[in-house]
């Protein structure tokens, strides 16, 4: 998850998802792998069947086209079925991964989740497999340690579309951006709740303090909901601007 915590422009939140999509492509294609020999990778078996290598692949997605390594038997006899021989285009799926954190991962979630991605039932090893290889990464890059200081964090929101008890659902997905003291720009994190309130940004700016934030100089940020007194709580010196983007569109409804 190193490789994509550095931003350039707030636009590459959606290249943030296109790598974590491929990521994740590839832990559960490695994770078919296994289900299938029956073994881990590095581990001893008698069986004489075993990895030999990757074929390179490419699939588009609706975030755009993403390169994979898929993994080979010796046999030839593995057919993944997340994405098969001659597929080439995954619909959605940067919706169906995004659905996947929201949901928390739980193993029915995934279960309902990769079932309507497959179009076929999962077992449950598979999907214990799976979730052992993802989990430690989301919670790794959730997690992972941050600047002590930042000069300006932006704080805003990108909708989705997410499958929920068999509906589906726009949900908010709150995003903080950073411009730290060099001047280079990176996603801090995501964040995901059914209503912002002081509560909900204090819990968000708090996890910020936890994860190694002591001081941040300028706040941009459109107005949420409870957001700017959870600022005045969490980080009493910094600055508050309202989003200049959103200032202009605001004043633009009143001009005719």
């Amino acid at each position: 998850m190193s490789k994509i915590q550095k931003a350039t422009k707030p636009q590459e939140v959606q290249a943030t998802i296109k790598e974590f999509t491929r990521e994740f492509l590839g832990e559960v294609l490695e994770a078919e792998l296994e289900e299938f020999l029956g073994y881990k990778k590095y581990e001893r078996s008698d069986s004489d069947n075993y990895r030999n290598g990757y074929t390179p692949k490419s699939v588009k997605t609706t975030c755009g086209p993403i390169e994979l390594l898929v993994p080979r038997d010796r046999k030839g006899e593995f057919e993944p079925q997340l994405i098969r021989k001659r597929q080439t285009m995954l619909d959605e799926i940067e919706n169906q991964i995004t659905a996947l954190y929201a949901k928390g991962m739980s193993t029915r979630d995934i279960q309902e989740i990769l079932s309507d991605m497959y179009g076929f039932d999962v077992s449950p090893s598979l999907i214990s497999k799976i979730t052992d290889r993802i989990l430690p990464k989301i919670k790794e890059w959730q997690a992972r340690p941050l600047k002590e200081k930042y000069f300006l964090l932006w704080i805003d929101c990108i909708f989705y579309n997410i499958r929920e008890d068999g509906q589906v659902r726009k949900k908010a997905i709150d995003v903080v951006i950073s411009i730290d003291l060099e001047g280079y720009k990176e996603i801090l994190g995501f964040w995901i709740d059914g209503t912002e309130s002081s509560r909900f940004w204090l819990g968000v700016l708090n996890d910020l303090k936890a994860r190694g934030v002591r001081d941040v100089f300028i706040f941009s940020v459109d107005g949420l909901t409870g957001l700017d007194k959870a600022i005045e709580a969490t980080f009493p010196k910094a600055d508050i601007q309202r989003c200049v983007v959103h200032q202009i569109r605001n004043s633009l409804r009143y001009v005719s």
